[in-house]
């Protein structure tokens, strides 16, 4: 107990202490989500849950018919980036776009790649052309570009080496399976324990 020289310090200590009138806190956010950004969060979607009408068919960021291809999700390695843009990887699917419009191409890169990711297979060839005699000029491989990077399930795509169809063509590399994620989650976690 405390005796009453303490008690007498501490209420001479607090005597012009006035309590507090607002019992919230206001945290201000470090990092604001741009309107931009949370437009490109909902438009991504992985091919499991994917419906062909949320890749736009409106507009692309247009592409020039000789221009390299590139990109890359945050996480994929460098030296798996630049194995598949040297055409190291084996392509085990390939899609040809050739005389399709927009939307059947929409459709069917999304067929495409569903069962892609469904039987496994992970890195595949698109082959949109390079639409020198589009009006306007690369308008499908614009467009092709554009979705690849909205499907969340695409890890990465480069231009073709030329002996696969250069600049008219694209390596696209894609998530595992969620089974298979699984699977490869199993076979580490008995390593693990033997």
């Amino acid at each position: 107990m405390p005796d009453n020289n303490e008690l007498d310090l501490f209420k001479e200590m607090m005597a012009d202490v006035a309590p507090i009138k607002q019992d919230t806190v206001t945290i201000s956010q470090k990092y604001q989500v741009s309107e931009s950004q949370l437009a490109r969060r909902i438009s991504a979607q992985s091919l499991a849950e994917s419906d062909s009408e949320y890749l736009s068919l409106d507009n692309a960021k247009m592409v020039k018919p000789d221009d390299m291809i590139e990109f890359k999700r945050d996480g994929v390695q460098e030296a798996v980036f630049r194995k598949m843009r040297q055409g190291k990887y084996d392509i085990h699917g390939r899609l040809d776009l050739h005389k399709k419009s927009l939307q059947q191409a929409r459709n069917e890169i999304l067929a495409f790649l569903k069962q892609s990711q469904r039987l496994d297979i992970r890195t595949v060839m698109i082959v949109h052309g390079k639409g020198e005699r589009s009006n306007p000029p690369a308008l499908m491989k614009s467009y092709v570009t554009t979705w690849l990077e909205q499907i969340s399930d695409v890890l990465c795509f480069h231009s073709a080496q030329r002996q696969h169809g250069g600049t008219g063509a694209l390596y696209v590399m894609l998530k595992k399976s969620p089974e298979k994620k699984a699977e490869t989650r199993e076979r580490h976690l008995n390593r693990r324990s033997e």
